[in-house]
Parts: structure tokens; C-alpha cells; sequence
């Protein structure tokens, strides 16, 4: 026997003959604690290497991190009692829950704490933890939608036949109906009012159980209470035939709360689409090639250093390097760049993008956690979990607020059973339910994961939960310049030829003897010759300073000016040579045939991007390494009065700190590891995407488009953003305002006041689903 409980009862059993029962029964009873055994035994298996290998990323020393899904949460306070609990654990110095998707996201010593200990303490409070899996996810939500539907039946059901009873009980007392009759309706709706209460209020009451047995005070404490008491003490006046019944109200709230939160779950599930569709992007199966033999396998099997094949089409099972062919990408689900671009062999390619032309044949680098893809969705993860300053003011209010609520409510209940005993019960009700401050504590995230996820399909992904709310209130932009206003590489500026042959050939030429290296100047240059280039011979690399080789039989040389010149060319003093770029010439035996001038080319859509920051108030500022002449030309290109050269890091944080001394709130974008300290300082920091994972890792944002006019669009995002956040704290604040004294002056009734709080919620995340448009 598991308790005294089930002995009696068993005992009970055989004292009255009623042994049958045991001969007749389908299964074995199942004993509770065993259960329990069991699914600590299951969660025990999360501890082993080989699974722990698709979910968990190890970090630094024993430190861990993992992605869960938390099955149970209902409301805020649902995520705060989480975290606090799962925070208490000693060894737990992380954890997060999104809202709107219910992943929650933990970090361990796993020499302090195991991740079974972690999800057993969240079962123990009557919550539900698992490694996240997309597939499973996608179940839970349906699942959450069925019950909520079946809730919504139920609740919709017994509202409308309870209401159809009041009504002729309302229009019998001024009819003169038979008291037998009204007695026997109060039973029928007892009787409807029954599957209600038990069933479709379920959720309500099993949130304020928990709520109250860890001493919190959530949304759901008032909303049970006013159900509850409603329920009993109509019940009561039921079983004596006396006094007012109030089932009408029960089932007609209980429905009008159930369709808000059914509405506020579906908009919740739309705004969390973002790190959905991320994590869908990956494919069921993949091509393996293995000795030459091609075989489809779960994309889950595949290994480190495993070749894969991609035909046209196909999306691209992990992060890799081509070994074989060349095609074009779609990056586009995951950068935001609509416009496919091209990858050949040694070329790194990302998991989840989509093979567009040609087949090609991928080395596996990542998988699982380490994965750019799986990177993005813990960086969105984190930024719309953790909360900015005005979140975490509404939920503090909001725990003072339900307290404030249950005294008021007595208060008010107080003094009309002073003054009018029969109006004291349903005006106390009203005010329970009218008053449930749902809506203060979903103002902000709603609004926070709708604008992160519209940022993250525009290619700008918000990595921490302050970013938006900072970078609404900047006053400062400052740039880096290399890979920032510029592209960071390379780009053939200028072609001088010098002996009248024509521009593409003396390009073909310098092609032909690049051919074998990988300089980035080599890259720039074959970039620009025709794709029909010619062949060169015997072609050798002299470190540092160029390459020569023969063609038709004829010695040529390219590189450093005076590397060519010793092949006996006159390189005289061209005006090519004193300008601050990069000089390349090429020469035969006898003449100087062509110089090539090379730089890091301002991007195309930066002086618009500056033009548009200046627009919305912002003033601008250039801090780079480079040398001062190249500086001062990239800034009077651009526009930038304020522009700074030959900065090392410390100078940089520096400038940086002194204008957040003088009041400035600084954006700082850049892109490279000597950036991580600055962009670190910075109140709000964006990473190029194509920059380095110190970057990545040190930024609020990331530009994973690569496109600067999307800082723009993070920008007018984050001041809507702002400004949406305020609507909502504002409605939700100023509807109870409103609704408290109109509930305690009777002037609205409790079916009344559940159509209020539910309609307060919705306008809520309907405001915040703005932002996705």
C-alpha cells in the first residue's frame, strides 16, 4: 500500500464481501510513488554524454547549457516561480523562460548540479521540463490549443443553457413563477454549472493552488477566488432555497475568461513564430556519402567530418565547408538578404539555408548546439527572456497589485454588508475579477517578442532583452570603419594600363598568375577578370611580395612595386603610388604593363544609412585604427564631421566612455575581436554578421543581413517598440483605475467584469501584434 489511505479503503473492500472488485478490474492500480520513481528514473537518462550531445552545449571548464520546454505555464507568475525556484539550485547560474514559447533556457555546474536535478525541482512544483525538440513543441502547442478548445466548449455550453435558465428565472420573479419551479432550475443549473467549474475553471485553480502553496500571489489567486466562492455559496443558497444563486456569472466569467486567454495563446503563438520557423529550418534527412555510396539518413545521425550531398532544392543539414561544386545559397531565413549568393569549394555554408543551382558536396564542421543556426535561437531566446527595466517594474507591481486587489475587495465587501447585505457578495466579485492585472504583466512581453521577432526575419537579431528599450532612447551612432562602413575586404579600385593594351587582358593576365594563391588581393583581382582566364606556367609565390610565372612563354611579374621592378621594367613615381591604397604592378621583362589599385570600398547603402540616422536625431561618429588620410577620405565620403584615427582599442573605449559621461547614450557597431571591449561598454552594441563570435557574443544585436539600412529599421523598431510598451502599461493601469470604483460603486456586474478583463488582455497583444505588420 502506498498510504493508511488506500489500506482503509482496500480493508473497506473485504470487510463488505466486495472482493469481486479485484477480479473484475481491467489494470493494476498504480501506485503513485512509483510513478514518480519512474519519471526520475526517465530524467535520470538526460544525464548520459550521448544524449546530452544533440541538446547541451558545453562552455568553459564544467559549465553547461541547455534549451528545455516547460509544460504547465499559464501566466507570468507561472515563469517567475520557475525561475525563482530553479535559480535557488545551488550550482544553477542561469535560467530564463520565454513566454511566448515556453523554451526556457538553463546553465550549470555540472560539478555542482546534474540537469536531472534541475528537472526533477521543476517537477516538484508541479511543472513539466524536457530537452527542447521542435517536433515535440509543435505537439505541445497543439495539444494546448485542444484543451483550450475543449475548455472553451464546456464553458461555452454550460454559460449559454445556465443563461437561458437565469433569464426565465429573472422574468419569473415580476411573471409570478411557482417558487417549486425556480428551486428545481436552481438545481438544473447547479447540475451544468458542475462539469464548468470542475473542468473548463480547472486551469485557474490549479494555477492558484500553486501559486499560494509557494507564497505567491499570481493573476489566477483573485480569478479562482471569485469562481470558487461564487460556486459555493450559490450551492449553498441552492441546498437551503434561500438567498441569490450566481451561476450565471460563474459559467458566463468562466467563458469570458477562457476566450481571452484562448485568443491571447494564439497571439502568443504568432509572435513567437520567429524562433520557430528558425529551428524548422533544419531538414528531417540528409544525403550521406560514404566510400562513394550515396545514403539517406536522419540528419540527427550525422557525425563531424561526414560528407553530404546537396542536390538543388535541398537545405543544408549542418554547418560545413564545400568540398565539391559551386552554387548558389539562400541565406535568406536566416540573414534577412532576399538575394542568394555564391559559394564554391572551401566556401563555408551554414545550416539551414538552401541550395539553389548546382549539386554540391558539404564536409560537416557543426552539429547540433554549435551550430550557427542553434547559436541565433539561444541569442533570440535570451533577448526575449530577459527583461528590461519596465517589465521587471510590472511584475513587481503586479505580485503588489493581486494583494492590494484581495484587501480591497474585503474592504468593499465589508462595507456594503454594512449598508446593503444583499449587494455585498456579487459587488466583492466584480471587484476580484474586474481588477485581475493580466494585462500589466503581458504589456511588455507581448510587445518584446512581436518586435524581436520582426527584427529577426528583417536579418537584425536581438540578443539581449534591454536592446530594444536602450536603443529607442539613443543619442550617439558610432562606427567602427573596416568591415563596418566598409566591407572589410579588399575590391579592385582602379585599373591604370600603361602600354595601350586593353583593360581586360593586362586583368587576364594578372589572373592567370594569382591562379594558385589565396592572398586576398589575388581573390580581388580574379574577382574582377573575365571568367575565360588564361593559363600560366611554373607560376611561383616570393613571400610577401608577389608571384611570376610564364605565359605564351613570356616571364611575368605581379606584385610590390619594387619586387616587379627587378625584373628589369622602369616603374618610374606614378601618381598611383602616393594616394593611401593599396598599389599592385604588373610587368614583363621590358615595360611597366598595368598597375592596379586597390581598397576596402565603402559600402554602397552606407551614406543613406547615415543620412537616415541623422534624420531620426541621431549624431555620428567615426572611431577606427586605420591610418588617418584613409580614415579622412572614408569620412568625407560619408558625411562624418566627427571622425577619429588611428585609435587602439583602450583609446576607443575611452571616447566611448567619455561621451557616456557627458550624457550620451552610445550605440557602438563594429565588427572585429579588438571591437569585443567597446562594443562590450557601449549601452547598446551591434555585430556585423560577418564579423567574429567575440563580437558576436559581446553585442546587444547582431546585423546577421549584413545590410546597414536594417540599423535604421532596429531603430524606428525599438522606438515603436517603446512606445507600444507604454500604450500598453497605460491601458492596463488605466482600465483598472477606471473599472475599480465602477465595480465598488455596483455598477458592474461580475459577467460584466469577466468580459472587461478578458477584453483588457486582448487589447493588450492585439497593440503588441502591431508591431509585426
Amino acid at each position: 500500500m502506498c498510504c493508511p489511505g488506500c489500506q482503509a479503503v482496500a480493508n473497506a473492500i473485504v470487510a463488505n464481501g466486495l472482493t469481486d472488485f479485484y477480479k473484475y478490474r481491467t489494470e493494476k492500480s498504480q501506485n503513485p510513488q512509483q510513478s514518480m520513481d519512474e519519471l526520475y528514473e526517465t530524467l535520470s537518462l538526460y544525464d548520459k554524454p550521448e544524449l546530452q550531445k544533440d541538446f547541451v552545449k558545453q562552455e568553459a571548464g564544467s559549465l553547461r547549457q541547455a534549451s528545455l520546454i516547460l509544460e504547465g505555464i499559464v501566466c507570468a507568475a507561472c515563469v517567475w516561480l520557475n525561475e525563482r525556484h530553479v535559480m535557488a539550485l545551488p550550482g544553477v547560474s542561469e535560467f530564463r523562460i520565454n513566454y511566448s514559447s515556453r523554451r526556457a533556457t538553463v546553465k550549470w555546474d555540472d560539478d555542482k548540479i546534474h540537469l536531472s536535478d534541475i528537472l526533477k525541482a521543476i517537477t516538484t512544483i508541479g511543472y513539466v521540463a524536457h530537452p527542447f525538440d521542435a517536433g515535440r513543441q509543435e505537439k505541445l502547442h497543439k495539444s494546448e490549443r485542444s484543451r483550450a478548445m475543449r475548455g472553451l466548449a464546456v464553458s461555452g455550453l454550460g454559460a449559454m443553457q445556465v443563461m437561458m435558465l437565469a433569464v426565465a428565472m429573472y422574468a419569473g420573479e415580476s411573471q409570478g413563477m411557482d417558487a417549486g419551479l425556480r428551486h428545481f432550475m436552481r438545481w438544473i443549473s447547479l447540475l451544468i454549472t458542475i462539469p464548468v467549474v470542475l473542468y473548463a475553471a480547472s486551469p485557474f485553480f490549479k494555477s492558484a493552488w500553486r501559486d499560494l502553496k509557494y507564497r505567491q500571489l499570481g493573476m489566477d489567486v483573485p480569478v479562482s477566488l471569485a469562481i470558487g466562492i461564487a460556486f459555493i455559496a450559490s450551492c449553498w443558497a441552492t441546498l437551503l432555497n434561500q438567498g441569490e444563486v450566481y451561476f450565471d456569472s460563474v459559467t458566463m466569467f468562466t467563458f469570458f475568461l477562457l476566450t481571452g486567454r484562448y485568443l491571447e495563446m494564439m497571439a502568443r503563438h504568432r509572435a513567437g513564430q520567429a524562433s520557430e520557423e528558425l529551428i524548422r529550418l533544419l531538414p528531417v534527412t540528409a544525403t550521406r556519402v560514404s566510400e562513394g555510396e550515396e545514403q539517406v539518413v536522419s540528419a540527427s545521425e550525422l557525425q563531424l567530418a561526414d560528407l553530404v550531398r546537396i542536390k538543388p532544392g535541398e537545405t543544408v543539414p549542418a554547418d560545413g565547408v564545400i568540398v565539391e561544386g559551386k552554387s548558389s545559397i539562400d541565406e535568406s531565413l536566416l540573414t534577412g538578404e532576399s538575394v542568394p549568393v555564391s559559394r564554391s569549394e572551401g566556401s563555408e555554408i551554414i545550416g539551414g539555408s538552401i541550395n539553389i543551382e548546382s549539386p554540391i558536396l558539404m564536409r560537416i564542421d557543426k552539429i547540433g548546439e554549435d551550430t550557427i543556426l542553434s547559436s541565433i535561437v539561444r541569442l533570440l531566446d535570451r533577448a526575449q527572456t530577459e527583461k528590461p527595466r519596465l517589465a521587471q517594474l510590472a511584475d513587481r507591481v503586479a505580485g503588489w497589485f493581486v494583494a492590494v486587489i484581495l484587501l480591497l475587495a474585503t474592504a468593499i465587501g465589508w462595507y456594503w454588508w454594512q449598508h446593503d447585505p444583499a449587494n455585498a457578495f456579487w459587488i466583492s466579485l466584480s471587484v476580484l475579477v474586474v481588477t485581475c492585472p493580466c494585462a500589466l504583466s503581458l504589456a511588455t512581453p507581448a510587445a518584446l517578442v512581436a518586435a524581436t521577432g520582426q527584427l529577426t526575419r528583417m536579418g537584425l537579431l536581438t540578443t539581449r532583452g534591454h536592446a530594444l528599450e536602450t536603443l529607442a532612447r539613443a543619442t550617439h551612432v558610432v562606427f567602427d570603419k573596416t568591415g563596418t562602413l566598409t566591407h572589410g575586404r579588399l575590391q579592385l579600385e582602379d585599373v591604370i594600363t600603361l602600354q595601350d593594351q586593353p583593360r581586360q587582358q593586362v586583368l587576364k593576365i594578372a589572373a592567370a598568375l594569382e591562379s594558385a594563391s589565396e592572398h586576398p588581393l589575388a581573390k580581388a583581382i580574379i574577382e574582377a577578370a573575365d571568367k575565360e582566364q588564361l593559363t600560366a606556367t611554373d607560376i611561383s609565390a616570393i613571400t610577401g611580395r608577389g608571384m611570376q610565372g610564364y605565359i605564351d612563354g613570356r616571364l611575368y611579374r605581379l606584385g610590390k612595386p619594387d619586387f616587379v621592378a627587378e625584373l628589369g621594367a622602369d616603374i618610374g613615381q606614378h601618381e598611383a603610388f602616393r594616394q593611401q591604397k593599396t598599389v599592385v604592378a604588373l610587368a614583363d621583362e621590358q615595360h611597366l604593363l598595368a598597375l592596379f589599385v586597390l581598397a576596402d570600398v565603402v559600402r554602397e547603402d552606407a551614406y543613406d544609412t547615415l543620412q537616415a540616422l541623422r534624420d531620426l536625431g541621431l549624431n555620428i561618429t567615426l572611431l577606427s585604427g586605420d591610418q588617418g588620410p584613409v580614415v579622412s577620405h572614408v569620412a568625407e565620403q560619408l558625411g562624418i564631421e566627427d571622425a577619429h584615427a588611428g585609435l587602439l582599442p583602450d583609446q576607443k573605449l575611452a571616447h566611448i566612455q567619455a561621451m557616456q559621461q557627458s550624457g550620451d547614450v552610445v550605440v557602438m557597431i563594429g565588427d572585429g575581436v579588438n571591437d569585443a571591449p567597446v562594443l562590450a561598454a557601449a549601452q547598446v552594441s551591434v555585430a556585423m554578421g560577418g564579423g567574429s563570435q567575440i563580437a558576436h557574443a559581446s553585442a546587444d544585436l547582431v546585423l546577421l543581413s549584413e545590410q546597414l539600412p536594417h540599423i535604421v529599421d532596429g531603430v524606428v523598431m525599438a522606438r515603436r517598440s517603446l512606445a507600444v510598451i507604454r500604450q500598453n502599461l497605460i491601458w492596463a493601469l488605466g482600465y483598472n483605475l477606471l473599472a475599480l470604483p465602477l465595480a465598488a460603486m455596483g455598477m458592474i456586474a461580475p459577467w460584466m467584469a469577466a468580459i472587461g478583463m478578458s477584453a483588457s488582455s486582448l487589447v493588450v497583444v492585439l497593440n503588441a501584434l502591431r508591431l509585426t505588420r
